[in-house]
């Protein structure tokens, strides 16, 4: 089966611990969904100091997680940015005893928490067709290992269609939708 194109695998302990930040998170997060931005851009977006985003956007650059975009600067102070690909991919099985993995594994599952539970607080403020036309999956399903990775491989496709599409210009409204898929073992 095919798979996403553009995907950067982490494998190496600095590029996970850049990713790992609550906030270099949501840089790369906006960068994939808006474009290119400057730090102020970013700042302002974000409501950190101007200082603050050019550090950690350093800490990105440093890990080959975002680059420069000089093409798109008026002149020679203006520094833009953008991701070097469309999807990270990172697994814990990676990093053997390394506690920054157990730490990117919680603070991503902590991220992807924290999206959803200001959804649910803040849901009264959007749109009627906007509230019922979010869901949440869940359920269980006796699969291989093998079965796994193939429905791991169907989701990332099926998501990257929409993720890495040209938005169309047709006047529908289109807003920034988090989507998170997690396959973990248990008992019901």
């Amino acid at each position: 089966m095919a798979r996403e194109e553009n995907v950067r695998e982490i494998r190496d302990s600095k590029a996970l611990a850049a990713i790992a930040h609550p906030l270099r998170h949501r840089l790369l997060d906006l960068l994939h969904l808006d474009g290119p931005a400057t730090a102020s851009l970013l700042a302002e977006k974000t409501g950190q100091a101007v200082g603050n985003i050019s550090h950690h956007l350093k800490v990105l650059a440093a890990s080959e997680l975002i680059e420069e975009a000089p093409e798109l600067a008026r002149d020679r102070r203006e520094r833009w940015w953008r991701r070097t690909s469309s999807a990270i991919k990172w697994g814990a099985q990676d990093f053997p005893d390394d506690p920054i993995a157990e730490a990117a594994e919680v603070l991503t599952l902590d991220h992807q928490h924290a999206i959803a539970r200001e959804w649910l607080a803040n849901r009264e403020t959007y749109p009627q067709e906007w509230r019922g036309a979010l869901f949440s999956i869940d359920g269980w399903a006796r699969l291989s290992v093998a079965e796994l990775g193939e429905l791991n491989d169907r989701i990332v496709i099926m998501l990257a269609e929409y993720r890495n599409r040209t938005v169309p210009g047709d006047g529908v409204e289109r807003r920034p939708v988090f989507f998170a898929v997690r396959a973990s073992l248990g008992q019901p």
